[in-house]
């Protein structure tokens, strides 16, 4: 529905659905930081960010230029030669090596095991970009601000 919808704003919330429902698939893939991640990244920053250009934008169907057969035709076939792509490179995939020891872990993905590895073995590298983005905050505070007079 992203592509086929015609208002943009629909097609922005279909795409908001889909990330949703990408972040279920983390869920169940025992991923609960990433799905966290995912839904505030994508769902919330980026799609807000895409609604505020297509209200800036002001799109109407009469201000909108009308697209040539031949470049629907173009596309058309792009989107033809994609898919054929696609078929190509996932019809000689392997399904057979993936055994089940490789999920035989339920805990992998969980925010306790994260922590752990974040402070135990990258302690160091965590705490100094968290000193670079206080650096960046400041200069943003100090570039913004006004002067006094």
């Amino acid at each position: 529905m992203v592509i086929a919808s015609k208002n943009p704003i629909h097609s922005v919330l279909y795409l908001i659905i889909t990330f949703f429902a990408i972040a279920g698939h983390y869920i169940m893939l025992n991923a609960q930081f990433l799905a966290a991640v995912h839904i505030i990244v994508y769902a919330g920053a980026i799609m807000v960010l895409f609604l505020f250009v297509i209200m800036l934008l002001n799109m109407n169907e009469e201000t909108e230029p009308h697209k040539s057969t031949l470049l629907k035709f173009a596309g058309t076939i792009a989107g033809g030669l994609l898919l054929l792509v696609l078929v190509a490179s996932f019809k000689n995939i392997n399904l057979t090596s993936i055994s089940g020891n490789d999920f035989a872990r339920a805990d992998i993905g969980l925010v306790k095991n994260l922590g752990q590895v974040l402070f135990k073995q990258f302690l160091l590298p965590f705490e100094v970009s968290s000193i670079l983005f206080l650096a960046a905050i400041v200069g943003v505070v100090v570039l913004a601000k006004k002067e006094a007079q």
